[in-house]
C-alpha cells in the first residue's frame, strides 16, 4: 500500500531544529544529554520498583509501565534528531517516516491512557481506602494496562492509514524535526481535507476520552480533600497525588495545544512538541522520585544493599 501511494518520493527533508552548525552543536549536546537522563532515570526506576517489594503496589506498577514507555517515547525522535543534528543531510526513508508516525501516536496515545489509568488509582486510593486492595486488584490492574496498550495500538494504526493514504508528488522538505502526521499535510498533493477531519476527531476523541476520566477522578479527589477535618490529613492525602497532577498537566497541556494548534512548523510548534515528546519523559522519573517519599526510601535501600555487597 505504500509503494502504491508514495512511488514518486522516495526519502523526506526534515529542516530540523536549526540550520546553523555552531547552534546545532549546542543542541547535540543538550539533546544527548536529555535522551540518556530519560534512559537512565526511566531505567532506574524500574529497576527498583523491581527489586523493591514495598512497591509492589498497583500505583507503582503502573508508574513501572509509565517508564517503560517514556523509554520507547524518547526512543522514537530523539536518536533520528541526534543523527541530524552531526548530519548535513537529514533525510529519512518513506518507509521511515511512517514507522515515525505510527510509534509517535502509539507512544503518546498509551502515555495518556496510562496517566488516565493512575488517575482513577488515586480516586481508590484515597476516596475509597479501605476497599483500595479489592478495587484494585492485580487482575484489573493488569486488564486496565493491558487496555491502554490496546486502544492505543488501534488509535496509532488509524493514524498510520491516514498517514499512508496520502500522495506526494514533489514536495519532500519536512518543515519539523521528526515525521508527525500534521507535518506531513502541506506535502501532500491529494486532497487532505478528510484526513485533517479524521485527525482532529481521533485526537479529540482519544485526548478527551483519556482526560475526562482524570478530570472526574480529581473531583472526587479534591471533594474528599476538603472533608478532612486536620491540616495534616489534608496535606498527606493530596501529597499521595501531587506528582501524577504534575505529570498531566505537562503532558496534556502541550499535548492538546500541539494538535490544536495550526501545524505551521513554526518555533512554538515544535517547542510544544520537544515538551511532550522529550522533556516530559525525562522529568516523570524525577518527579515521581523527588516528591514521593516511598520511592526515595526504596533508592536508599537499594544503595544500602549495595553498598554491603560490594
Amino acid at each position: 500500500m505504500a509503494r502504491k501511494n508514495h512511488s514518486s518520493i522516495t526519502q523526506f527533508i526534515f529542516t530540523g531544529l536549526s540550520a546553523d552548525p555552531h547552534i546545532e552543536a549546542l543542541l547535540f549536546v543538550l539533546f544527548l544529554a536529555i535522551y540518556l537522563l530519560t534512559t537512565t532515570g526511566n531505567l532506574l526506576l524500574l529497576l527498583v520498583i523491581k527489586a523493591d517489594s514495598h512497591l509492589h503496589t498497583p500505583m507503582y506498577f503502573f508508574l513501572s509501565n509509565l517508564s517503560f514507555i517514556d523509554l520507547c517515547f524518547s526512543s522514537v525522535s530523539l536518536p533520528k534528531l541526534l543523527e541530524d543534528l552531526l548530519s548535513d543531510e537529514k533525510t529519512i526513508s518513506v518507509e521511515g517516516c511512517l514507522t515515525q508516525v505510527f510509534f509517535v501516536f502509539f507512544s503518546s496515545g498509551t502515555e495518556a491512557c496510562l496517566l488516565s489509568v493512575m488517575a482513577y488509582d488515586r480516586y481508590a486510593a484515597i476516596c475509597h481506602p479501605l476497599r483500595y486492595s479489592q478495587v484494585m486488584s492485580r487482575a484489573l490492574c493488569a486488564r486496565l494496562v493491558l487496555v491502554s496498550w490496546a486502544v492505543a495500538s488501534l488509535n496509532a494504526l488509524l493514524i498510520l492509514r491516514l498517514a499512508v493514504s496520502l500522495d506526494f508528488c514533489q514536495a519532500r522538505t519536512i518543515q519539523h524535526y521528526t515525521c508527525e502526521l500534521p507535518a506531513l499535510f502541506p506535502l501532500s498533493c491529494s486532497d487532505i481535507s478528510m484526513a485533517v477531519h479524521i485527525l482532529l476527531g481521533a485526537s479529540l476523541m482519544h485526548g478527551l476520552g483519556t482526560f475526562i476520566p482524570i478530570f472526574l477522578s480529581y473531583a472526587r479527589i479534591v471533594s474528599t480533600i476538603l472533608r478532612i477535618s486536620t491540616t495534616t490529613g489534608r496535606s498527606k492525602a493530596f501529597s499521595t497525588c501531587s506528582s501524577h497532577l504534575v505529570a498531566v498537566t505537562l503532558f496534556f497541556g502541550s499535548g492538546f495545544l500541539c494538535y490544536l494548534m495550526p501545524s505551521s512548523g513554526g518555533s512554538v510548534n515544535l517547542l510544544l512538541s520537544l515538551q511532550y515528546s522529550a522533556i516530559t519523559p525525562m522529568l516523570n522519573p524525577l518527579i515521581y522520585s523527588l516528591k514521593n517519599t516511598e520511592v526515595k526510601a526504596a533508592v536508599g535501600r537499594a544503595v544500602r544493599r549495595y553498598l554491603c555487597f560490594g
